[in-house]
């Protein structure tokens, strides 16, 4: 009867035994291949079958790293996108406030300029609001009877005529244009010195009415005031002639049209002249003709 152990108990060569022997393989085979490199043929052909393996065990991160680059991408022009787009309006808002500023800027000298030419006292006005009435041609300006304002008082621009006040609160006034129906002003053509009343029109036009079919008026004639009214001083620019239409069926009167140079429904600055009626110098006299001059009797 054999008594020897069964298989399951037989351990062999102890544990230790067998550490010893795998440490001193592999310190010799590092050994070795230090030396005389005789296990890189071995690693490069194991890398090259494992490669398909490792690329195939790496392309889910890859996918996901290529996922999460694309939306942070996204994200960042969308970030971009809002940013230059914020940026944009800024400079649109800055651009046109500075052309605002630099148009007023211009609108103030060219006022102070025609200040400095007017020997009249006068004010710089601005306006506050339109009128209400779509029928009337008024505005509403912020300086009234504390700044020496009173009605009548004629009211120009840098280029011409706009409008006369008519009614003055204590810190504003109303300012009738010379485009409004019941507007009227004296004007004589600056080319022959012809005078006429110059009446509010439409379409902003200023009328000439019951012009002789005999006058000698032009398309593109500049008209003056004539300083008869004692409203306006004499000499100030007031239209030109646009178009001159046909008389009517009697043939002895026609109607000049002509355009204000002042624009007064695009003015905001204004300057009023502080003047009295009395106070208005006379307009200058025409000169005599030279047959008149000549038949005049000697003192």
């Amino acid at each position: 009867m054999e008594r020897s152990p069964p298989p399951i108990f037989n351990q062999g060569v102890s544990a230790h035994a067998r550490l010893l022997l795998c440490a001193g393989l592999a310190i010799a085979l590092l050994v070795i291949d230090s030396r005389l490199q005789t296990l890189s043929a071995l690693r490069q052909g194991a890398a090259t079958l494992l490669y398909p393996l490792q690329r195939a065990l790496l392309a889910p991160r890859d996918l996901l790293r290529l996922v999460g680059e694309h939306i942070d991408g996204i994200e960042r022009l969308r970030q971009d996108n809002t940013e230059l787009r914020r940026l944009e309006a800024a400079n649109a808002r800055a651009l046109l406030q500075a052309e605002q500023v630099a148009d007023e800027n211009r609108r103030m000298r060219e006022l102070l300029g025609a200040r400095e030419r007017s020997a009249i006292p006068s004010v710089i006005a601005e306006v506050l609001s339109d009128s209400r009435d779509p029928f009337s041609r008024r505005i509403l300006i912020d300086k009234g009877l504390q700044q020496g304002l009173i009605a009548g008082q004629p009211v120009i621009s840098a280029q011409g005529v706009i409008g006369q006040v008519t009614r003055v609160l204590p810190l504003s006034a109303e300012v009738t244009l010379l485009t409004d129906r019941g507007a009227a002003v004296p004007v004589a053509v600056a080319r022959t010195g012809q005078r006429a009343i110059a009446f509010g029109g439409a379409d902003g036009l200023l009328e000439l009415r019951f012009v002789a079919a005999s006058s000698d008026i032009k398309p593109g004639d500049g008209l003056v005031t004539s300083g008869l009214d004692g409203i306006y001083p004499a000499g100030l620019p007031v239209a030109t002639v646009e178009r001159i239409e046909a008389p009517g069926a009697a043939g002895a009167f026609g109607l000049v049209l002509a355009r204000p140079v002042a624009m007064p429904e695009q003015q905001r600055l204004m300057l009023v002249l502080l003047v009295e009626r009395h106070a208005l110098p006379p307009p200058p006299a025409e000169p005599a003709p030279a047959d008149a001059r000549r038949r005049r009797p000697a003192p």
